[in-house]
């Protein structure tokens, strides 16, 4: 009888020891892996890196203004950043499926992207210029109307131009460089694109010039999810700070001059 005794208790003992490393097992099983999970201290960045000097390659580091306060917010947040490059139209979609936490690419809070996602408050301002061949008959903004006029694709100057001149003939290229190389070429009559890369393009290509008149002025804002409220309030009060102890004058003083 005793011998039974301790048989039932030594079995017992071995049931529960069965039943704890199951539950062992599956706690461990429980947990994600950390190879697999994004972290939370990386805010990504969504971009097109051919927009200088916002955004751009540079000996195969993407480097420029976005980026560089982009870097300063992610530090503000105790975050480390993480830049991801592709195509301008694919920025806003990125933000909205969580892909990327924000977007910048000298993007405007046009309300045809405010419906898609949330903006930050503005950390810089730019103007739309055009571009023409030196001698050509288009002085002003109105000259365009019955021209043939190159822009890039998903930008605030195409949604103007489209808007402004119905009747011209408008193309739209991927890229600003090759709205640029259709007007040497002769393809087009002119080119609306942001000042900035505007000056770096016609500094690197004889017989362009930007007409004196500034087609539209415009403020560069951050593309948000409008799930993420909380990244907003956080952005928000982070450029706050780098606006008031001088880090975004600086960021666009050092790469553009006032030449």
């Amino acid at each position: 009888m005793k011998n039974i005794k301790i048989l039932s208790i030594l079995c017992l003992i071995g049931l529960m020891a069965l039943v704890l490393a199951a539950c062992t097992t599956k706690d461990t099983e429980a947990q994600p892996s950390d190879e697999n999970t994004k972290s939370d201290n990386t805010l990504v960045m969504a971009t097109e890196a051919k927009i200088p000097p916002y955004v751009y390659n540079d000996s195969d580091t993407i480097v420029g203004i976005d980026v560089d306060i982009a870097s300063a917010v992610a530090d503000y947040l105790g975050m480390e950043l993480e830049v991801k490059d592709m195509s301008f139209g694919s920025i806003i979609s990125s933000v909205k499926s969580g892909e990327a936490d924000i977007g910048m690419a000298a993007m405007m809070a046009t309300t045809d992207l405010s419906e898609s996602v949330d903006f930050s408050d503005s950390y810089t301002t730019s103007s739309q210029v055009i571009i023409v061949r030196s001698g050509s008959i288009i002085a002003c903004s109105a000259d365009l109307a019955d021209k043939s006029v190159a822009v890039q694709k998903n930008t605030i100057g195409e949604l103007y131009v489209k808007s402004d001149y119905p009747n011209a003939a408008i193309q739209s290229y991927s890229k600003g460089i090759e709205a640029v190389q259709a007007l040497r070429q002769g393809k087009v009559d002119a080119v609306v694109i942001d000042e900035v890369p505007a000056k770096v393009y016609v500094a690197e290509n004889n017989g362009l010039l930007i007409l004196d008149e500034d087609y539209a002025d415009e403020e560069y804002a951050i593309a948000i999810s409008e799930d993420n409220k909380e990244l907003l309030t956080k952005v928000n009060d982070a450029l706050e700070a780098l606006k008031a102890d001088g880090t975004l004058q600086a960021i666009v003083n050092k790469y553009i001059t006032s030449e």
